[in-house]
């Protein structure tokens, strides 16, 4: 690997990892800030409030990439190496660390760089998360055709979400069997969750009265930015209503005989 394109790690360790108590939210380099190519670049990260916590994943890895926001318009352009012969571990390296970036590993532009890191959980899998995006300056190599392209697209200075793959129980189907069709929306957990049977409309209006179908509840105004929803799929549960019907056994009526009949007969050749 070229000089100016290897990046050296240098990794210090702090905090214990008992404080640490959520997956990776990246806070340097800072949403929309600027850092210069072929210097030093300074990494940390807290805690996200996110699952799975930070106690629950081993190894890690960190990568440099710039494109948009999807796997088949970014390009990721070099992992993050350390001078360590074994693999990243967040009870040794803790949340900070700097590197250095080379010049020609990339191009420039305005918010084209973010950062990846797919780590390791203990229950199996990964999870993936990155950093808002940021500008390198003075960068002097060049970027795909597919990233130049995608960065013409770019909006903002959010990275791609965050990808859980990990083993976790809570992401399961829940089971039917055990009610969860009639627990609070809200209450329920997991990448897949379960609403109510929707109503049957009556044959007749008998209420007199409008009244709402459901109990009133509270509204909290959000006031800072909430957690993307890990919820997937929304699962109704399926109508049980019976209908019942019978066979028509009256006989079909003759041609007819009354004004329609006179009035047919007028056409007859």
């Amino acid at each position: 690997m070229a000089r100016n394109a290897w990046l050296a790690l240098s990794l210090s360790a702090l905090a214990l990892l008992g404080l640490v108590s959520a997956d990776v939210q990246f806070t340097s380099p800072s949403a929309g800030g600027k850092v210069t190519g072929g210097g030093t670049i300074s990494i940390e990260w807290k805690d996200s409030g996110d699952e799975p916590k930070i106690s629950e994943l081993l190894t890690y890895q960190i990568f440099l990439c710039a494109g948009g926001n999807t796997d088949d318009t970014m390009d990721q352009l070099i992992e993050l190496t350390s001078s360590a012969t074994t693999a990243n571990t967040f009870a040794i390296t803790g949340n900070k660390f700097t590197g250095t970036v080379g010049a020609t590993i990339g191009g420039t532009g305005t918010n084209a760089y973010f950062l990846k890191m797919i780590s390791v959980a203990q229950a199996g899998g990964t999870v993936m998360n990155y950093s808002p995006r940021f500008t390198l300056s003075g960068m002097t190599g060049t970027f795909s055709a597919k990233v130049q392209t995608a960065l013409k697209d770019v909006k903002g200075t959010d990275g791609p979400p965050t990808v859980n793959n990990v083993n976790d129980p809570n992401n399961a189907p829940a089971d039917p069997a055990n009610g969860d069709f009639d627990m609070a929306y809200t209450a329920q957990t997991g990448a897949t969750r379960y609403a109510p049977m929707q109503p049957v409309p009556p044959t007749q209006i008998t209420k007199k009265v409008q009244t709402p179908l459901f109990a009133t509840s509270s509204v909290d105004i959000a006031r800072t930015p909430l957690a993307r929803p890990k919820q997937q799929t929304t699962v109704t549960q399926s109508q049980t209503f019976k209908v019942s019907s019978m066979e028509n056994t009256v006989a079909a009526a003759a041609m007819p005989s009354d004004d329609m009949a006179k009035f047919l007969a007028r056409w007859k050749d």
